[in-house]
């Protein structure tokens, strides 16, 4: 058995073990993808709820193609037209969810802690589509798998996150896979954006972006969240982009074998020029496609799968 829990809620709680057999069988669903049938009946008759009390696109719809890729039934479970708007509670409605006898649930929340609540108080497995600024775990699971197919093994590596770190559950994600697999990560930011503790992590902190890039293999760029600032965070978007973006200018600096990475979504000249995101050195389309592989690496394995049955990659 790859997973130890019946949830995943952080790479923080997962071992380095549990985390390169996740992307194993994630590179061998990732081989499905050149078919010219996409699916696997191997969810089938089996239920997942998405619960996205918070806005999103790419995830949403990254986890919808990985259940539907594995057969799953889907429910979409949205807030905006629930009971919430009528005060009911968090557990009252995943309650009501799991009596239906569903067979797993994924939740995204701005509330940290909201996906480690439903784990405690619901039989079903729970997957962390991303809690407040806490974590991602299945952003941080693609990044990864993006650097191992470049890179493989990943220990000794300089990996370079720049950005919004503050209010990033990504970087935080990043921070403890990456560290767990011999790593070393550097933070890079204006100073009201890169927490110093952070640092008790195991992490570099650096607030010049040239010495950050320095002899790095992989620039993760974050997303300035600018709807969490104040006016206050940094002067405008064209002096973060001058100091902090990450421009052709800095990527000629960087080895001939680094890659620019981004979460997404992106502000283009903002954190990242609009040449550099459509660049040779970007991977960000690998990140998308290896994050359907890893979710439904990730549904397989919480649903009982067994990974030495696993015969997706076989014609």
């Amino acid at each position: 058995m790859i997973l130890k829990n019946k949830d995943v809620l952080g790479l923080e709680e997962l071992s380095a073990e549990e985390i390169l057999g996740v992307l194993e069988i994630a590179s061998r669903f990732r081989a499905v993808f050149d078919r010219p049938v996409r699916s696997v009946p191997i969810m089938r008759g089996r239920t997942v709820v998405n619960f996205f009390h918070e806005p999103s696109t790419r995830t949403r719809i990254s986890f919808e193609l990985a259940e539907k890729r594995l057969s799953a039934d889907i429910v979409n479970f949205s807030t905006a037209t629930s009971s919430f708007s009528k005060g009911e509670t968090l557990r009252d409605t995943a309650e009501n969810l799991a009596a239906m006898k569903i067979d797993m649930l994924i939740i995204r929340h701005s509330s940290p802690g909201a996906a480690h609540y439903l784990a405690k108080v619901l039989e079903c497995s729970v997957i962390n589509a991303g809690d407040g600024a806490h974590e991602h775990p299945t952003q941080g699971l693609l990044d990864i798998m993006t650097m191992q197919q470049r890179f493989g093994d990943l220990r000794g590596k300089k990996v370079t996150i720049i950005g919004d770190i503050a209010h990033s559950r990504v970087a935080r994600s990043n921070i403890w896979g990456l560290n767990k697999l011999g790593a070393e990560v550097t933070l890079c930011g204006p100073p009201t954006m890169v927490p110093g503790g952070l640092a008790r992590l195991g992490v570099n902190i650096e607030f010049d972006l040239k010495k950050a890039v320095a002899g790095a293999d992989v620039l993760n760029v974050l997303r300035i969240q600018l709807e969490r600032h104040s006016s206050k965070s940094f002067p405008s978007n064209r002096e973060y982009h001058r100091m902090y973006g990450i421009t052709e200018d800095v990527v000629r600096t960087l080895k001939p074998e680094a890659i620019v990475m981004h979460p997404g979504p992106m502000n283009r000249d903002v954190e990242i020029s609009s040449e550099v995101a459509d660049g040779p050195r970007q991977v960000i389309l690998d990140q998308v496609a290896n994050g359907v592989a890893v979710r439904m690496a990730l549904i397989y394995l919480l649903s009982g799968g067994d990974p030495g049955a696993l015969g997706v990659g076989q014609d």
